[in-house]
């Protein structure tokens, strides 16, 4: 799985992929560590398949979950600590390992790239504004090969097609599905609907 060849020449993060993926895999459980590793592999297909920056692509898809197996206390403590929108303190990690993960991402990986950092804020609701990174970020977190949901195949064709068809799609069929099993919906995942999912033909 992790026979990916990229050398990091940016200068965005200040150490080498090795040690990045050396730095996730003390912080994640194994098989979250593996997760992360396929959605390297898909945002690095989709940055191909859309132009883009392939290093960016890897540093977004390691870095997204890093903060996902914190205590809940972390998460409580950074909200307060950074004055974050006190609505978050009625959510989970769910919603709290992107919306303020990625304030760990940047203090404890030293990673400053606003890029990248918008890109682990919005893996999970999304937003009504995502760069190409947050873009792919967002897809491969949900595309990746390990992934079997009813659609996955259906959603990797219209993602591989067009990107932004593909964040219509996730968009449209992740908030059927919170409202089909009476889960709470974030207010950011309604911006990202209205954005990104009204006047698309996305079904």
């Amino acid at each position: 799985m992790n026979d990916i060849e990229l050398e990091y020449k940016e200068n965005i993060v200040p150490y080498s992929r090795k040690e990045l993926i050396n730095k996730l895999k003390s912080a994640l459980k194994q098989s979250r560590f593996e997760h992360v590793l396929r959605v390297e592999q898909m945002a690095i297909k989709l940055a191909k398949l859309n132009d883009f920056d392939e290093e960016m692509a890897s540093i977004g898809g390691l870095v997204h979950d890093y903060a996902k197996q914190r205590p809940d206390e972390d998460f409580i403590a950074a909200i307060k600590k950074y004055h974050l929108n006190e609505n978050l303190l009625n959510y989970g990690n769910a919603i709290w390992h992107g919306a303020v993960g990625y304030l760990f991402v940047q203090n404890e990986l030293r990673i400053s790239n606003v890029e990248i950092l918008n890109a682990v804020k919005y893996h999970t609701t999304g937003s009504k504004y995502m760069s190409t990174l947050s873009q792919i970020v967002y897809m491969a977190d949900y595309l990746e090969m390990g992934r079997e949901f009813p659609g996955v195949d259906e959603a990797r064709k219209i993602t591989f097609n067009n990107l932004q068809d593909g964040v219509a799609y996730q968009t449209k069929h992740t908030l059927e599905y919170l409202i089909s099993n009476n889960k709470s919906v974030y207010p950011k995942t309604i911006d990202t609907y209205n954005q990104w999912v009204v006047n698309s033909k996305i079904k």
